[in-house]
């Protein structure tokens, strides 16, 4: 039986330590780009021989006939090989729909009424009308979609269905959206462990402080702010065509297509049209930053959340020219104000010089040589500037350096947080770097450094890997921003 790559991947904790490491280390020989005999002995002269991690082929057409993968043991490839098939088995006798995400697209799509309208009058009955949708034949979509580009919710190995203890969150967190007046402290208390699928939408509204606590005047805040988004709309957008804009627009134009290029969901021409109308509009209304290279990834999880509310199925392959013009006119709003109210906390990212990522780069430094000096010093006697890798965590977020399932539940703690995005960013960095401390000591030269810290592996990476980084950065917190002396030297 023929089985796609990806299919092997979740598996990966089958096999024992040394084969997963050496499928790793082979792997990515076969992804690099040869490097020149010499020494790559500064950052600039690495760059110039190596190819980016994000480029669309790298994982296509691979030869699995090539000596990288005769290295792995052939009783563990086949055994791995007889359990994917068994627990494909098993999916198909279960006609019950798991968390996790089958690599099938379904056969039909459905459409729900937003959700938000269900939170505003609790009646189910008249605002979660489904109808559905038949499968999409217009898009040259591939079949498969790679495990780093699926979008559910999911660990490693597959999402059980839901416990009795997430039915009970579900129902604390529709008590709480249903109450006359949200409690946002209780709701945050509530999201910081995760916000369950079904009432992210309304409660990322609420976190972000787009969306008012008071139920009676959510509807018309809602009806106002979309209203005002597309009166931008009316006013800005068509000068992009004018020349003291055309390069911002011309760049936004360039980057868009580059965001998550792996999910046919981005690649489709009306998203790419939103996304270039809301990254636009909040350039020029912005003009201290303007647009800068990074902003266009922070979209992406907005609008794949509020998409979310309106599609039953997973959203990687969905043709949003199936959902009606109303529908998209909201999720693109949305999406462009709670965009603007993360940004809001961390615009000195992106002003000129972007000073803030500088200084959130030497308080990472600064606070890796406090919690790893053994990983620091290792940093300095190969030369490596943090700023040559983490500028692009603080830049973009994380969100470069995860699958998007897994940025997606970090914005729901990051959205609890106080200054989550600007402040708590910087330990849950910091606890990302020291996870790979091992993988870190090993390398022992400037090029394999980093080529290891722009190349991760966090592919098979869901909620359950995000809960136990997010609680070391939250120990961080606590003992050096909540004890500033045993942060200085």
């Amino acid at each position: 039986t023929h089985l796609p790559e990806l299919v092997i991947w979740p598996h990966l904790s089958a096999w024992g330590p040394g084969s997963v490491q050496d499928f790793i280390k082979e792997r990515s020989k076969v992804n690099t780009v040869p490097l020149k005999n010499k020494k790559a002995s500064s950052f600039h002269e690495f760059a110039r021989n190596t190819s980016d991690a994000w480029d669309i082929g790298d994982d296509e057409e691979e030869d699995f006939s090539s000596p990288s993968f005769q290295t792995l043991n052939s009783k563990v490839a086949l055994a791995t090989a007889a359990q994917v098939l068994e627990n494909h088995s098993k999916l198909r006798v279960k006609p019950e729909r798991s968390q996790s995400t089958t690599s099938d697209v379904p056969a039909n799509y459905k459409v729900i009424k937003s959700s938000s309208d269900a939170q505003l009058s609790r009646n189910s009955s008249d605002t979660c009308l489904r109808n559905p949708l038949h499968k999409q034949q217009s898009l040259p979509l591939r079949p498969i979609i790679p495990l780093v580009a699926r979008i559910s919710d999911q660990n490693a190995s597959g999402a059980p269905p839901m416990t009795v203890r997430e039915k009970t969150r579900l129902e604390k967190f529709r008590q709480l959206l249903s109450s006359h007046n949200t409690d946002l402290d209780e709701l945050r208390k509530c999201s910081w462990p995760g916000v369950p699928r079904e009432v992210r939408p309304v409660t990322w509204r609420l976190l972000s402080g787009y969306l008012p606590a008071n139920t009676e005047r959510r509807k018309l805040t809602l009806q106002r702010k979309r209203e005002e988004y597309f009166g931008f709309i009316e006013q800005y957008y068509d000068s992009r065509n004018e020349e003291h804009h055309q390069d911002t627009y011309r760049q936004i134009h360039i980057d868009i297509p580059r965001t998550n290029p792996l999910i046919p969901l981005f690649q489709q021409p009306l998203v790419q049209e939103i996304f270039e109308r809301i990254l636009f509009i909040w350039a020029i209304r912005h003009p201290a930053s303007g647009y800068v290279q990074g902003i266009n990834d922070l979209v992406t999880p907005f609008f794949v959340v509020f998409l979310s509310e309106y599609v039953e199925e997973d959203v990687e392959n969905f043709d949003v020219t199936n959902l009606s013009q109303d529908m998209l006119r909201s999720i693109e709003a949305d999406s462009f104000w709670c965009m603007s109210k993360l940004l809001d906390g961390i615009q000195d990212n992106y002003t000129f010089a972007q000073p803030g990522i500088q200084k959130k780069v030497k308080a990472l430094e600064e606070l890796v040589s406090r919690i790893d000096e053994q990983v620091h010093n290792h940093f300095r006697r190969y030369e490596v500037e943090y700023l040559q890798f983490a500028f692009r965590w603080m830049n973009n977020l994380l969100m470069r350096e995860l699958p998007l399932r897994c940025t997606i539940r970090l914005w729901d703690t990051y959205q609890s947080e106080p200054e989550g995005f600007s402040h708590f960013h910087l330990y849950v960095c910091a606890a990302f770097l020291i996870k790979w401390r091992k993988e870190i000591l090993d390398e022992e030269d400037f090029q394999g450094l980093l080529m290891l810290l722009q190349n991760l592996p966090t592919i098979h990476w869901g909620n359950e890997e995000i809960g136990l980084l997010l609680a070391e950065a939250y120990r961080l917190k606590y003992m050096f921003a909540d004890a500033p002396n045993h942060y200085r030297r």
